[in-house]
């Protein structure tokens, strides 16, 4: 039992958090695009995305896995994300670092998604069964280009006007 749920309850409610981040990751790039802050669709991504990995942690754990390696860079990236945001209002280089970052845990919540569609989807683990096939590498491969090429447009185009924009 993990919080009082069990093994399979807890894990429904870390997925559930987890469809929502990245639903709300998908509004936060799209906004960024269009050099909007998107404060409200921002706070529930990174809540539910500081939430997904948190929950990651409750997972009964007997040994280093790489699951652990992804929310142990997840955390250190949204607390940059967050400081950037919050901390530092996206002022100067802020901006960019916050964009940077926060693309980056969208990324990694994607990433893991792709992880688990080709562990428990069986037409996509039948393609791919060792998660090493070249299926599964360019899928991975398809993800990392897209987050590369939408990340530096985002780079480019989010500098929303601060004072228009509140960003707490």
């Amino acid at each position: 039992m993990v919080l009082g749920l069990s093994i399979q309850n807890f894990t429904l409610l870390h997925v559930v958090i987890s469809l929502i981040a990245i639903a709300a990751g998908f509004v936060v790039l799209f906004a960024m695009l269009r050099a909007n802050a998107s404060p409200g669709w921002t706070a529930v991504f990174l809540i539910t995305t500081v939430l997904t990995t948190v929950t990651g942690f409750l997972f009964p754990i007997t040994a280093f896995t790489p699951a652990l390696g992804v929310g142990i860079l997840s955390s250190l990236i949204l607390i940059v994300a967050l400081f950037a945001l919050y901390g530092r209002k996206l002022a100067g280089a802020w901006r960019w670092i916050y964009v940077v970052t926060a693309l980056f845990a969208f990324y990694l919540n994607v990433f893991v998604l792709v992880v688990q569609a080709f562990q428990k989807i069986g037409a996509l683990n039948a393609l791919a069964p060792n998660g090493s096939e070249p299926p599964f590498l360019i899928a991975q491969a398809v993800v990392l280009g897209a987050f590369v090429v939408l990340g530096a447009l985002a780079v480019m185009r989010f500098r929303p006007l601060l004072g228009r924009v509140a960003l707490t």
